[in-house]
């Protein structure tokens, strides 16, 4: 599945991300699937929670892909 995301400001930070595209129950929940690295971001694991993500960027989470413009 592929999600667009369009920033509303400059960046967001990863786990906000998550949480706002319903893909954790939990800002905590994002924080332990990121620190136990799941999810990725442009192919490379990304294990910081905080990572301010860019328009350009693609995020993977499972099966879901996140492209953010």
């Amino acid at each position: 599945m592929v999600i667009e995301y369009e920033l509303r400001d400059e960046y967001i930070e990863l786990y906000k991300l998550l949480k706002l595209l319903d893909l954790v129950e939990s800002g905590a929940e994002a924080k332990l699937i990121i620190a136990e690295g799941y999810v990725r971001r442009n192919g490379e694991v990304e294990t910081r929670k905080r990572a301010k993500i860019e328009a350009g960027e693609t995020i993977e989470v499972a099966d879901v892909i996140i492209e953010v413009s």
